[in-house]
């Protein structure tokens, strides 16, 4: 490794950073993680502190998951690539296939096509979903609906579903035909509405509103996440996306689980859709499924859809999209290592365990800090704070506030996530109960700051 005056010297002045302004990264240049053992991370200066960003959601099993690094390790020596396109396949992506079957069995889920994350998921369940329909002799269901606070990547079709401007405004005119709902936000929505399940009610009228006005027989998906993440951890009522599973079957419109975050415990349930009851017609998953050690995703297919694409003889259900990596061995045997880890150690359940634990003392600090406007979570290791100038108003807190919530809480011993006015919180499923102490302990610490 080059020494630390060459890497502090050239820190973000080669590269540009994902969701950051150019200019910003060289003003402020970020930190630069350089070691990680169990759930914490290690900067350049050798500061410690609790991973409470997970990596981004994904590094589920901590950073010394050893049976995934030797699984890597292994496949680098037998096969370290090969493609899976048309003619060849490896013998790891073949018993992950298997393993994903049954694991998203209890999902209505039977099918995998592979990608190289969680973007590249969401791109081909909305590509597969308009493919669906063509296939069924309905041509004309071209559009996608979708929530306002979603987030479903950064490519084009992902982009264009999101519900959030922050990632469409500058990359505009983006694809035509998707249209947004609201979301069941109670926090903040049109409807000034702060129970949830009146609120819930509300938004699957917006949504069926909005199909009729479209017309049903033009719409051929709707996609969500079972949780909504980047949005800022926004929980649904328990009967949101089971009432969505109703409207979109009742118009033959089809579900996409957006679980590239929640699927593999994050929630406390083994994936979203499990957690509400909801089997979705397909469902786009990523991060969490090699614990963030190799790129690598899955779109998977409900068997009724693969029966269609199966049955067809006219040759219109031929796959017209994938990537070089699609099935890589090596993320296929990071995978098959991962998952085998994740269900050894039952993750869900410490999921459950400790968001409950990080839930119930992020309520606390909302009582001793004003600058507090909103907690959210309730479901696994995925919480949330929303941070306010006044909590009468709801106004946001300026970005130098937040910066300097961010940067008191690293101090203290955490790392965390800073999304606008919010303060994400998504620790690895293996946290211990001193590790989630640790981020409240840094966190009052942080919040007194501002």
């Amino acid at each position: 490794m080059k020494d630390q005056n060459f890497l502090t010297e050239n820190n973000a002045r080669h590269m540009w950073h994902p969701m950051a302004h150019p200019a910003e990264m060289q003003a402020n240049p970020p930190r630069v993680i350089v070691g990680a053992e169990g759930v914490r991370i290690k900067d350049i200066d050798g500061h410690e502190t609790v991973d409470a960003v997970g990596g981004l959601w994904n590094v589920n099993l901590g950073y010394s998951c050893k049976p995934v690094k030797q699984a890597i390790s292994e496949q680098l020596e037998a096969l370290p690539y090969y493609s899976t396109f048309r003619g060849t396949s490896n013998d790891k992506v073949i018993e992950l296939s298997y393993m994903l079957r049954e694991f998203f069995e209890p999902d209505g889920l039977s099918r995998a096509f592979f990608t190289s994350g969680g973007s590249d998921s969401v791109e081909i369940c909305l590509r597969l979903a308009r493919q669906y329909h063509k296939i069924k002799g309905s041509p004309g269901r071209i559009k996608y609906l979708s929530l306002m606070k979603g987030y479903h990547g950064t490519h084009t079709g992902g982009a264009s579903v999101n519900g959030n401007a922050n990632f469409r405004t500058q990359y505009e005119p983006l694809l035509p035909g998707c249209f947004h709902v609201p979301a069941p936000y109670t926090y903040r929505n049109q409807f000034d509405e702060t129970n949830p399940e009146r609120l819930s009610a509300l938004c699957l009228r917006a949504l069926e509103e909005q199909i009729s006005f479209q017309g049903a027989e033009t719409i051929a998906a709707f996609i969500m996440e079972p949780v909504l993440g980047a949005g800022g951890v926004i929980p649904p009522h328990p009967n949101f996306m089971p009432g969505v599973r109703e409207i979109c079957s009742k118009y033959g419109i089809l579900l996409i689980a957006d679980e590239v975050i929640t699927a593999f415990g994050r929630t406390g349930g083994w994936t979203g859709s499990r957690l509400w009851g909801v089997k979705p017609d397909l469902m786009a998953t990523a991060k969490a499924i090699t614990n963030g050690y190799f790129p690598f995703g899955a779109a998977m297919v409900s068997g009724e859809i693969a029966e269609v694409f199966e049955s067809d003889s006219t040759g219109n259900a031929m796959i017209g999209s994938g990537y070089t990596y699609s099935g890589h061995p090596v993320g296929a045997a990071a995978a098959v290592a991962c998952l085998t880890e994740t269900f050894r150690l039952k993750v869900p359940e410490n999921a459950a365990a400790r968001g409950t634990q990080l839930f119930e003392g992020l309520k606390k600090l909302k009582l001793k800090h004003g600058v507090v406007g909103d907690i959210r979570g309730g479901h696994g290791l995925m919480c949330a704070l929303e941070l306010v100038s006044d909590q009468a108003s709801k106004k946001p807190v300026e970005k130098e506030t937040a910066a300097k919530i961010y940067e008191a809480t690293y101090n203290s011993g955490t790392m965390i996530r800073i999304s606008g006015p919010n303060i994400i919180l998504s620790p690895p499923l293996v946290s211990q109960a001193t590790d989630i102490d640790q981020v409240l302990t840094s966190l009052d610490k942080g919040l007194a700051s501002a």
